[in-house]
Parts: structure tokens; sequence; C-alpha cells
């Protein structure tokens, strides 16, 4: 083995090219492997960390005191299948004054009567504060990454008590706004008796549905008010990560199979283009078994060195787009639990090392059975008759001699150009995929975006303190209408509500003035006309299983009103509904606007305005519109993923240029002794790669068209949307044109150095071992 680790390390310093191809192909491969593979994993891992860390509750049951008691409950809940239980806890629901926004709190909280943070199910995080043992005392559930100054602070409940804030628990899976203690549950009036169950089967909603029902078997018809299973949760928190997963998929499936192949046909061209080497050895006398161990090893340095260096370069890639899939109300959280899981880099580690080994093998095993003598003389050149037809007919047409050389090439080693065909077929597929798909998102971002260009907020929040507008609403609206560059001016107001039938509630919108559909982009039906009309958002309408021409009654206290659904806009929000104001103020008089949406005129500067907004009443919060950061965020790891793939294949299309001017020396030294330039080399050689970049256009692009139309609708489910046509249908000539030439230009980009340095040899150096 010393002799065998001799040879491969002269062999490995002696082919300092193809030692830094097998890295860097290894490196780049590994890297997109890390990056999509790990953030594929992200949709759902972080959630079930967090999750199993809480001990969240699989269902969150209400159920009715006035037909069920605690007792029986807790009976109940000694069925086999349950495998913990915390409650019952005495549940109710109070409505808040405005000034609970400033708490960052609805304006209905479910309070919840519980003595402890802890138990078998739902582990609270209690990061500030203590918790809620006395009357008149209260627990906020707010994540750790809010501010703690809120604490003493007093929570008025309309005809209830005063309740102090004394502490801040974070509660992952929403069983309670705030929690008092159960003595003071009393005097908010309870409503529901709250249960908190595990299943040793939580796999599916189907089995969380059949468990929980032969819990309540034996209890009186109707106790059961409501309930919520955690799968409906996971899907909420983690649908911006599945947004992401179907076509970081896409991109993982394109990159480990660009990435076998590549290294298949680098360490393979690297073995044949050895051939005389292994002859050498042979005639030394290393014995077969020593040759192919000096080949394996030759490769394993750089591979593995390649995949150590990818697997951490994935891991500082994919850091940022894990934490950014993770964005949101309940992000805090999950700090900890978005990491790459280990399964993906011991993957990327073996995987990649021994995907190179496979590809070694089977020529070293070929080399294996030759003889000195024959092995000698196999790497030097094609077998003689190989392309020899395709080179006869191609001599006979009018094309340059160098081009019909060039266009002969693939030929030769027809096994070498299936494979880098492939990888630039794929390479092709990668860009087309990746053009579409950011169109499809620079759209998506960009739709409404002309409809206001600085939202201004009611009310300034300083020092801990609101400060109000001097300005009434109407004096508000003309206010700002009045403002230089100011030309369409839209009030905006929402109140939280219910919809009778369903557990979950509703934001019902108003809007009044200029522009009432403002970016709200329709994609079923029509806009609101009247009284009693309403518009929801898609994500909502999926949700609930309702539908345009549906009718709804929405409650708010003692107030409601019946509306019709008319129309279904692009909006991810699963609680919005549009009406128009008339309605709003039917369910609840009180609501004034929180914001006013104002359009500028062409031209116009938003800051500008904005200071101008401020300056004329210092109650206000101008904001100028700014970029859609999910859009963007597609957009540039597609980009990234979309260059490290395309690199990856034109090193493959590097290669194979590099091991076809090492095989054909001779032939160059011969055909520059009677007269080709270096000129016509440099063509020739680029030409002999160009022809497999047009064939992986013809190839590619129908695949990544047919990749767009697979991967951008899964996307949209992901999140509860339904995209308009227009979004989708993104494909013209000029774009089609302009992606037929990503072939050429990955294969042109990967042959250019070779064959610059195939013409740049003499034939003196050429010819001087023959």
């Amino acid at each position: 083995m010393r002799a065998v680790w001799r040879a491969a390390r002269a062999a490995v310093r002696r082919r300092r090219l193809q030692t830094l191809v097998i890295g860097l192909v290894t490196l780049t491969s590994t890297a997109a492997i890390v990056v999509a593979l790990g953030l594929v994993d992200a949709a759902s891992s972080p959630f079930d960390k967090a999750f199993a860390k809480q001990r969240g509750p699989h269902v969150i049951a209400a159920f009715d005191p006035a037909k069920v008691s605690d007792g029986q409950l807790a009976r109940a809940a000694r069925q086999s299948g349950v495998a913990a239980t915390a409650g019952p806890f005495a549940q109710a629901s109070v409505e808040l004054p405005r000034e609970a926004m400033n708490y960052g709190l609805g304006n209905e909280l479910t309070v919840v009567g519980r003595a402890e943070p802890g138990g078998p199910v739902d582990r609270l995080d209690l990061w500030a504060g203590r918790w809620a043992t006395g009357p008149g005392e209260v627990v906020l559930n707010r994540q750790s990454d809010w501010t703690a100054d809120d604490l003493g602070k007093t929570l008025q409940v309309p005809s209830g008590p005063a309740l102090t804030v004394v502490g801040f628990a974070f509660g992952l899976s929403r069983t309670a706004d705030a929690w008092v203690a159960p003595a003071q549950i009393e005097t908010l009036n309870p409503t529901a008796t709250q249960m908190l169950f595990r299943f040793t089967d939580a796999s599916s909603e189907n089995r969380l549905h059949t468990q929980l029902a032969s819990v309540t078997d034996e209890l009186p018809t109707g106790a059961l008010a409501g309930s919520r299973s955690y799968l409906t949760l996971k899907d909420q928190i983690g649908s911006s990560a599945r947004a992401y997963a179907p076509y970081l998929l896409t991109f993982g499936i394109l990159g480990i199979v660009v990435a076998v192949l590549i290294v298949a046909n680098v360490v393979s061209g690297a073995v044949i283009s050895g051939f005389r080497h292994i002859g050498i050895l042979k005639a030394l006398g290393f014995t077969p078994g020593q040759v192919v161990a000096v080949y394996l090893v030759m490769i394993s340095v750089p591979a593995v060195l390649g995949c150590v260096l990818g697997t951490l370069a994935g891991n500082l890639a994919a850091r940022p787009l894990l934490e950014f899939a993770f964005t949101g109300p309940d992000a805090g959280v999950f700090h900890d639990s978005v990491s790459l899981a280990p399964w993906v880099n011991v993957l990327a580690l073996a995987g990649m090392p021994t995907v190179c080994l496979l590809a070694a093998l089977a020529p070293s095993v070929r080399a294996h059975r030759l003889s000195a003598a024959r092995a000698i003389s196999a790497g030097s050149a094609p077998r003689s008759g190989r392309a020899l037809g395709v080179q006869r007919r191609l001599a006979g047409s009018r094309l340059p001699r160098s081009v019909s050389l060039g266009l002969g090439l693939p030929f030769a080693r027809p096994g070498r150009s299936a494979l880098t065909l492939a990888a630039v077929v794929l390479g092709v597929t990668t860009v087309t995929f990746a053009t579409g798909l950011a169109t499809t998102m620079d759209r998506f971002g960009n739709a409404g975006r002309d409809a206001y260009q600085v939202t201004v907020y009611v009310g300034k929040f300083q020092n801990g303190k609101e400060k109000k507008p001097e300005h009434d609403d109407l004096a508000l609206h003309s206010l700002l209408r009045s403002l230089p560059d100011a030309r369409e001016v839209t009030a905006r107001a929402n109140s939280e509500a219910r919809l009778v039938g369903f557990t979950e509630k509703l934001w019902l919108e108003a809007r009044r003035g200029d522009r009432p559909q403002m970016d709200s982009l329709l994609t079923e039906g029509r806009w609101i006309r009247g009284t009693g009309e309403v518009v929801a958002g898609s994500a909502f309408l999926r949700r609930t299983g309702l539908s345009v021409g549906d009718r709804l009654r929405v409650e708010k206290g003692d107030r409601g009103a019946n509306v019709v659904v008319v129309g279904e806009f692009m909006e991810s929000n699963a609680r919005v509904v549009v009406a128009d104001w008339t309605t709003l103020r039917s369910v609840a008089p009180r609501e004034n606007p929180i914001a006013y949406h104002v359009k500028l005129r062409d031209g116009a500067d938003p800051n500008a305005y904005a200071r101008a907004a401020e300056a004329a009443d210092p109650g206000l919060s101008p904001s100028p519109t700014g970029s859609n950061s999910v859009t963007q965020t597609i957009i540039g790891s597609a980009t990234a993923l979309t260059l490290l793939l395309a690199a990856v294949a034109s090193l493959g299309v590097f290669n194979t240029a590099v091991l076809n001017t090492r095989d054909r020396r001779r032939d160059l030294g011969m055909l520059k002794s009677i007269g080709m330039t270096p000129r016509q080399v440099t063509v020739m050689t680029v030409t002999s790669m160009a022809l497999l970049g047009a064939f992986g256009s013809l190839l590619g692009i129908p695949l990544g068209m047919a990749g767009h139309q697979l991967v951008v609708p899964r996307m949209a489910d992901a999140v509860d949307i339904t995209l308009p046509s227009y979004m989708t249908d993104v494909w013209s000539a000029p774009a089609l044109a302009g992606l037929a030439l990503a072939g050429l230009f990955i294969a042109v980009l990967g042959a250019y150095i070779p064959a610059r340095r195939a013409a740049r040899l003499t034939i003196a150096e050429v010819l001087h071992n023959e």
C-alpha cells in the first residue's frame, strides 16, 4: 500500500488540472445538494422540533360546560389511545378595547384559567415575569423576541376586572391569547371548557378525528363545541417553507443528477485518459489490484476534499434561506430549530465520494484486465473506425474544415459525449425553469404595486405611548388628498369578527375612497358593488371550503350582517374578507380607519410625500411601500442555484474538452503540421462542444417549461392562493429564442479555455513523445 499511496500522490500532483476539475465539480455539486435537500427538509422539521420540545397538543378541544362536567371529561380522557392530557381549563372569550392593540392583541381575546405553565401537555415558555396566581393578574401569549417593557401595565376588560400584566409566555400551539389563575377566570364569565390531548397515533387528520371521536363517544350529545388539530397549525406555520419546497426540490433533483453525471464523466475520463500511465505501472511490476487502488486513491483525494468544502459552503448558503423561510409571527420559537438536518450533511459527505468511487471503478476494472502493452496504447486515441463515417460525410459538405472536424469530434467518444450532453440538457433545463419561475415571481411581486406608493398609518408610538392624530377621519382623508403629488387616497379599516359556523376568527376589512380595490387582484367573480357583498381571499375560501356565490353571516358581539361572496382575490392571509364601508359599520360601528393608502403622480418621491404627511399631522406614521421580500428571496435563491448548476455543467464541458484535446494531441500535431492555424484549432474545439450545446438547448427547453408548469401551481397551493393566468403563461417567442442560446453559452464557456490551450500547443511539443 505504500507503493500505491506514493504512485497515487504523484499522480495527483502531476495531473493538477484533472485534480482541480474533480475537486471543483464535487465542491459545487455537493454545495447544491446540501442547499436543496436542507431547504426541502425545512418544510416541516423546525416545527416538529419546537412542537415536540413544548409537548404540544395534537388536538385542542372546546366543550360546552352546560352539557358536560369536568369529572366526565377527566374520565373520558382515560380512553385507550390517549397518551397525555391537560385540563380541563375554563375558557372565556373577552372583547377588548382598541388600546389592546398596544399589546399585540386583537379585539377579541381567548383567556384560559390555568394554574401553571408546565404540565404533561403544552409546556409554555414563561420567558418574562411570573405566572398569574392571584386575582387581577394576567399572562399574555407573546414571543420572547418582543420587549418586556409592558410588564406591570393594566389591561381593562369591558364589563369586567382590570388585569395587570405580570408575565409573558409563549405557546406554539396557540391554545390561548392569555392566561389567568383558575379563580380569576370565573369573573370573566367562561363559556367553554378546554381540553388538550396528545394521542399515540397523530399521523393524519383522519386518525386524530377517529381518536377524538372515541374519547367523546360516551359524552352527552353536543358536548364537543369545537376542535382543532396540530396539523392545521403546522400547515399554517410551515406554508412559507412549503412554498419554497417544490422549486427547491426541483433544483435538488437537478443538482443531484447533474452532479452524478459530471462526476462520472470527469472521473471515468480521468481513468481512461490515464491508461498509458496504467500500462507503465504494470510494466514496473504493479499488480492489477494495486493499479485499481492507485486510481481509486487518486480520485478519492480531490473528491473527499471537494465534498468537505462543498458541505461547508452549502451550510453557509442554506442558513439565510432557512431563517427567511420561517419569518412571521412564530419565527422566534424556531431560532434554535432552524438548521440543516444531520442526515443532509452525512448524505453529502458519504454520498458524493461514493459516487466518485463508483464512477472510477468501472473504467479501473477495465484497466485491470488489460495487459501492459494494450494499456499503454489504449488511451492514446479513439479506436479506429469510430466516427469515420460521420467525418467523411462532414468533409464532403461546404462547411469550413475546422467546423466539419469539430462537428465530428463528439462521435469519436460517444459515451463521454452522451454524459456531457446530459449535463448540458439539465443545465438548460435549470436555466429555463429558473427564468420562468423568476418571471412568475416578478409578476406576482409587482401585482398591484401601482395602486399606491405610500401607506399612512393612524397613530404613532413614542416612548411606549400612542400619539393620536390631530384631525378626525374625514379631515385626515381630505388633508392627505390635498398634499402635493397626491393623486388618489383610499382609507382602510378592519375589525376582528366571527364567521358563524366556524371556530376561526376573520378580519373584516373595508375600504373607502378613490380606489377601493387597491392592490387586490381578482381571480374569480367581480368586485363589491353594494352593501351586503364581500370579496374573500383565496386562502380564506380554500381553508373554509367556501366559494364565490356562498352566503355567510358575520358577527361581532351582539351585532351581525348577512353577506354574499361575489369575488375571490389573490391573498395568502386566510382570515381576510373585504366588505364595503356600510357593512363594516353595521358589524363594528366604532371602527375608524387604521391606514390611508396614497397613490402619487408619476415621478413623485414617496419619501418626500411621507415627510410632508408627518409634518401636516405629527400623529401619523407614513411609510413608503417596500419591496416584496418573499419574491426577492425566491428569485435570488433560484438565480444562485441556477448559476451554481450552470457552473457545474460548464465544468463538465470543460473536462470533456480537456480530455478530447489530450486524447487527440497526435491529431492536433498532424493538423498543425499541414497548416491548421491556432484560430482554426480553437474553432474546431469550441464547435465540437457547441454541437452538444445546441442539442442540449433543443432538449432542455421543453423540460424546463414542463418543470415550470408542474412546480409553480404547487408553490401556489402551498400557501393556498390562486394565480391568474398571466402569471403562469410566461413563455414568449423572444424569451424562448434567448433560452436557445443557454446551451450554446454553457458549452462555449466550458470549451473556450481548453480550446485556447490546445491552440497554443506547438507541433514539436505535441509530437515529442511519438
